[in-house]
């Protein structure tokens, strides 16, 4: 498909912007930019055009934790890091990983084709903000108390929710879960979030973090 694929104004415009940013955007992301340089262009074309620059193999897509997709600049073989906090996404040199084998007994009848592997965690940026560092002049018990966080009842039910989950949960399934209205949660998964016991894996979705999950130890 590279061969035959016609590189259009737009085309050459997405790849371009892709290109320049040198992140891994997302395609509303994407978009924003190309608009300043293209004002009548829609979403629905940039998603299109750049669906079309991955199948020619020009760039590459991730799919990462079942959030919006994004887009890399780099279609060579490397797999990538995201933050839970923020969802910035970086690369990471395959060259220098471990690469998982699948013994022939544990294929389950499948014809493997290939393998993508996902690291997450706290970006520099999300570390420091969400897990301030103290002072040298503090005392121990100064520490403890620097970053602790307190919360309600109502935080707490949501933290007890979230904690007994295996997956993410919306915002309307924590309000059928504890009884709390709709308003209530929102308001309090806010300032949950600001505290850092809580995070947004995906869109609209929250889930605890291991600060969160040490609250309910205390």
């Amino acid at each position: 498909m590279y061969r035959t694929l016609r590189m259009t104004h737009q085309r050459e415009v997405v790849l371009h912007e892709l290109r320049r940013c040198q992140t891994h955007p997302t395609a509303d992301e994407l978009y924003e930019r190309i608009r300043k340089k293209l004002p009548r262009i829609s979403l629905a074309t940039v998603y299109r055009n750049l669906e079309i620059l991955v199948e020619a193999g020009l760039i590459g897509k991730l799919e990462v934790s079942g959030r919006q997709k994004r887009f890399d600049w780099d279609p060579s073989d490397h797999v990538h890091i995201s933050c839970i906090h923020c969802h910035r996404v970086d690369n990471l040199d395959r060259a220098e990983l471990p690469c998982p084998r699948v013994l022939p007994s544990q294929e389950r009848g499948y014809e493997i084709t290939g393998c993508r592997i996902e690291f997450f965690g706290l970006c520099p940026t999300c570390r420091q903000r969400v897990q301030p560092q103290p002072s040298p002049g503090d005392t121990a018990m100064g520490r403890e108390s620097s970053t602790a966080a307190t919360i309600n009842d109502q935080q707490r039910q949501l933290l007890e929710a979230l904690a007994n989950s295996a997956a993410p949960r919306g915002s309307k399934e924590l309000a059928a879960a504890t009884g709390l209205e709709a308003k209530q949660v929102s308001c309090q998964l806010t300032a949950l979030k600001k505290k850092g016991l809580v995070d947004s894996p995906a869109r609209c979705k929250y889930g605890i973090t291991d600060q969160g999950r040490s609250q309910l130890d205390r």
